[in-house]
């Protein structure tokens, strides 16, 4: 432990912040070149009035790299499913036409509510060496607080046994993660649950997955 202490240095320290808010839209989505459908409404909004054939076919997104919620409008030829993945970059689009705006939490359809958990979970499956590589290199943030006690259930003993065991050698792969720390079953879970928390609070004062 000696090394792993809470009173290192402070340049060896995370410094971390709320992101800045209020800037435009397009600066908002320029980390994201790929998201994943969460709710495809064909016909716009439900709660919109105008005549059907004046609404736009439209998406709820969330960011495949920072978790970012869009609201984009989609080509009228296409009907994308649920978890597909769109590209939102710059350049010639297949199915998202434009972004619309950026959502809070609050700003989701029911249908995208209750994908979302799933959808997370699935690209923290898919980009499963970036998470590992968290747990490989998690610091702290303060004397008292470690980035690993951060996600949901980890607490000091967990916190010390995961760096206990990086030490002997880094982990491969969430398995390799799950074998090795007692009570650690399901590390993709506690990932997971930690970006949905971010999601849900975007003020938090410390943000280690989301922008």
């Amino acid at each position: 432990m000696d090394s792993e202490k809470f009173n290192r240095r402070s340049d060896q320290r995370s410094r971390f912040s709320d992101r800045s808010r209020g800037r435009k839209e397009i600066d908002k989505t320029k980390m994201e070149d790929y998201a994943y459908i969460i709710d495809f409404m064909p016909y716009g909004h439900p709660e919109d009035k105008r005549p059907i054939h004046k609404r736009e076919p439209l998406a709820q997104i969330v960011g495949e790299k920072s978790f970012t919620l869009l609201e984009v409008s989609i080509k009228k030829d296409k009907s994308p499913l649920v978890m597909d993945r769109v590209f939102i970059g710059k350049g010639e689009r297949d199915i998202v036409n434009k972004i619309k705006r950026r959502l809070r939490y609050e700003d989701l359809t029911t249908a995208a509510k209750s994908e979302l958990p799933y959808v997370i979970e699935y690209i923290v499956k898919e980009h499963e060496q970036r998470f590992v590589d968290f747990f490989n290199k998690a610091e702290p943030i303060t004397t008292k607080l470690h980035q690993l006690e951060l996600l949901p259930g980890v607490g000091k003993k967990t916190m010390w046994a995961i760096i206990d065991e990086r030490k002997k050698q880094p982990f491969k792969d969430f398995k390799d993660l799950a074998e090795r720390v007692k009570g650690l079953q399901h590390p993709e879970k506690l990932i997971t649950n930690r970006i949905i928390y971010e999601i849900k609070n975007p003020k938090t004062k410390y943000k280690i997955f989301t922008s």
